[in-house]
């Protein structure tokens, strides 16, 4: 797999797990509330599986951002918002 591959799929997981944890959601109620299973949202906060972009639609909806700020280091994302 390519460096910039595994580089967004760790980024991807620490979004999501960031946020979900922000807002004081459990894997399951992000599952639930998102209409995907909750062994897939654990599959995705380990940086395990590949999601289609539906997927990372709903979990983006569900954390109030974009499915381009899922993508984004936390750090490229503060400095966007600065």
């Amino acid at each position: 797999m390519s460096k910039g591959f595994i580089k967004s799929q760790r980024i991807l997981a620490e979004q999501v797990r960031g946020l979900r944890e922000s807002k004081g959601l459990s894997q399951e109620l992000l599952a639930l509330e998102a209409e995907v299973d909750r062994t897939y949202v654990s599959q995705i906060e380990r940086g395990v599986c590949n999601p289609s972009l539906l997927v990372l639609s709903k979990l983006a909806d569900t954390l109030g951002v974009t499915s381009a700020e899922l993508l984004q280091a936390k750090e490229q994302h503060r400095t966007k918002n600065t």
